[in-house]
């Protein structure tokens, strides 16, 4: 009975157990099928998320490609531009290369647009206009081949308001928009796939965690069971590793795909700033010319009126200086903002930066005072530079007061001149090479990341209203960038900050100005032009009579031309010319051209440029070692531009002798 009791007892319990090994393995099948739909989902869902990433980048690509079909466009149309006024055969080669660029660049859109039927027939458009704008510009490069240049100039002018090109930039900017659209649509769907996949990895953790536990158990019962636990232990830590692996391929991905969502956050950011600081420059260069020439009026204007007033008309010649500091101080604006676009007409010449700092020591403690400690360290033997000296000596002030604001008016600053080898990118975008470090340091209250990444925006500013335009920093900016160098700021709240130019090293000797320059004051320059016969060239009509009528009042004859034809009518005349005084920039033959025709048959005549604004480029290199006058001017430097020029002249006849 004992026995029978034992049995069944035995048959009973053995029974649980087989119920209890059944269920297990049953329930650890229906994990493991879980599992197996969980790891098919989730590889689907990294699918679907990689497959919305390359919709994604894709679509950013077709937006950065449109940006740079309408550069190399642009670039082509800018070198054929000078390719006619100068007939450089390497500008003709610049402007086919790039316009060849721009039609592959155009197929590349193609192939990328070609499941989008909407926009891909856009593209086509953009191909259509892209032949018939071709054709327009290569008339035009086949006069300038010709040296036809009067037929290329019109064609030219011609081609530039053509529907052809403005057909191009509206289409491409069509294109643009409709994949920005796009790109927020698919940024919406990577975002949704995304929290999918880690929605789907998080449950497959959990279900190999469940499953390992249940594993787990069933190797426990199956040892009880078969004495097996060996080979269960082994196949549970093997499924357990897998999921392990597969979890950390899954956290990898993840890692990787916010890596690309933040640098495509960054290169959106640096995008926007380049847009935005191109837009200022295009603003800032197309208005620079005419300003310029409302300021040369103004100014002329007041110095005539200032001239004709007695001595005891105190009142009336207070209200001229203050409507003449006015339009100083436009100027210096105007000069400030061309500066920032990269368009003010520098004069570069090779300068000793150390020789220069030292010179203006008296000049930077008067502007900005007592209270300041001002140490200068400039290091022997300092390599010269290919700048403008007016240009840097503003900026030079221009840092120094920057300096004095942010320590409050009292405090030590350190302006220090080294040369400084830099390797490839060490600072900025500067490609290696030997260049000068000017540094102006001080101890005032420091910037912070916030700050240093604004600072050379147009018009941003941390002074009080009225005390700053906010076109210090982009003023320097532009012009270090302008004379192939760059600005690096090193700062730290609370403990100053140090702002360093970086000018490339120039070859050449520094030249020293000659003995005689300036010795002579502004009533002794105008007596020395006096009874010269001046010719003036100016498309403004305002302004060649206020020219006109400043040099009448220097006791100077004048002939006024509104053009470069009338001009060469009066060369071609019997009076006697001492003096060329010619406009950069004109309609139909720019000063530069005009010289350039002139000068077979008039070889030793003085010439004086009269400028406000250069455009890309075209004007600056032919304007190297001429006598140049920025607009606006005053009678004084309308004089001393005169004086300049034809002691000059005299000084190269008696070399010739």
């Amino acid at each position: 009975m004992v026995e029978e009791n034992w049995l069944f007892g035995g048959g009973e319990n053995s029974s649980r157990q087989a119920w209890r090994r059944g269920l297990l393995s049953a329930g650890a099948l229906l994990l493991a099928l879980m599992m197996a739909g969980l790891l098919y989902l989730v590889a689907q869902s990294n699918s679907e998320r990689d497959a919305a990433a390359d919709r994604e980048r894709r679509s950013y690509e077709i937006i950065m490609l449109t940006r740079a079909i309408e550069g190399a466009r642009s670039r082509s149309e800018a070198a054929l531009g000078r390719f006619v006024i100068n007939s450089d055969r390497r500008l003709g080669t610049i402007y086919r290369d790039e316009w060849r660029i721009a039609g592959r660049q155009i197929g590349r859109l193609e192939q990328l647009l070609d499941d989008r039927p909407e926009q891909l027939e856009l593209t086509r458009q953009v191909g259509l206009l892209y032949d018939q704008y071709g054709r327009e510009l290569s008339r035009t490069a086949s006069y300038a081949n010709a040296r036809r240049n009067w037929e290329a100039l019109s064609l030219h002018n011609e081609t530039a308001v053509s529907s052809a090109g403005a057909g191009i930039t509206s289409t491409l900017d069509r294109i643009a928009d409709n994949e920005r659209a796009r790109l927020a649509e698919l940024s919406a769907a990577r975002i949704e796939t995304t929290e999918k996949s880690n929605l789907l990895a998080t449950l497959l953790t959990i279900a190999g965690v469940i499953l390992g536990i249940v594993a787990l158990a069933l190797a426990w019962a199956t040892v009880r069971a078969f004495r097996d636990r060996h080979r269960a232990d082994q196949r549970a830590d093997e499924l357990e590793e897998a999921v392990s692996q597969r979890t950390a391929e899954l956290e990898t991905l993840n890692a990787e795909l916010r890596a690309e969502v933040t640098e495509r956050v960054a290169a959106e950011q640096k995008l926007r700033q380049a847009q935005k600081l191109e837009a200022v420059g295009r603003l800032t260069g197309g208005i620079a010319h005419d300003f310029n020439n409302m300021l040369s009026v103004v100014v002329g204007g007041i110095d005539l009126a200032r001239r004709k007033l007695d001595d005891d008309d105190d009142a009336i010649r207070r209200h001229l200086d203050n409507a003449a500091d006015g339009a100083d101080r436009a100027a210096a604006l105007t000069r400030r903002l061309l500066a920032f676009a990269r368009s003010e007409p520098l004069l570069p010449a090779a300068t000793d930066p150390a020789e220069l700092v030292d010179q203006m020591a008296g000049l930077i403690e008067r502007t900005i005072g007592e209270r300041i400690e001002v140490s200068i360290d400039c290091e022997t033997d300092c390599w010269p530079v290919w700048v403008d000296p007016r240009q840097l000596e503003s900026a030079i002030v221009n840092l120094a007061v920057n300096g004095r604001d942010a320590m409050d008016g009292t405090g030590a600053m350190r302006i220090a001149v080294a040369n400084c080898p830099l390797d490839d990118r060490q600072i900025n975008e500067l490609p290696a090479g030997d260049y000068v470090r000017i540094a102006v340091s001080d101890d005032g209250c420091g910037m912070g990341p916030e700050v240093i990444e604004r600072v050379f925006e147009p018009f941003f500013t941390t002074k009080e209203v009225g005390k700053g335009t906010g076109l210090g920093m982009s003023q320097i900016f532009g012009f270090a960038r302008q004379s192939g160098g760059d600005v690096g700021i090193d700062s730290t709240v609370g403990e100053g900050t140090t702002v360093s130019i970086y000018l490339p090293r120039h070859g050449g000797a520094v030249q020293k100005a000659s003995a005689d320059a300036g010795s002579l004051g502004p009533e002794a320059g105008e007596r020395h032009i006096a009874g010269h016969t001046i010719l003036v060239v100016e498309d403004d009509p305002r302004v060649l009579r206020a020219t006109s009528e400043a040099l009448e009042e220097l006791q100077c004859a004048v002939i006024p031309c509104d053009g470069a034809q009338a001009a060469l009518a009066a060369l071609s005349g019997s009076q006697p010319i001492d003096l060329l005084l010619t406009d950069v920039v004109m309609p139909d033959m720019t000063g530069p051209e005009l010289v350039a025709h002139i000068a077979p048959d008039h070889p030793d005549l003085p010439v004086v440029f009269v400028t406000g604004y250069v455009g890309e480029g075209g004007e600056l290199d032919q304007l190297e070692n001429r006598m140049v006058l920025r607009k606006p001017f005053t009678m004084a430097e309308l004089a001393e531009a005169i004086r300049t020029a034809l002691r000059e002249r005299t000084r190269a006849q008696i070399a010739a002798e």
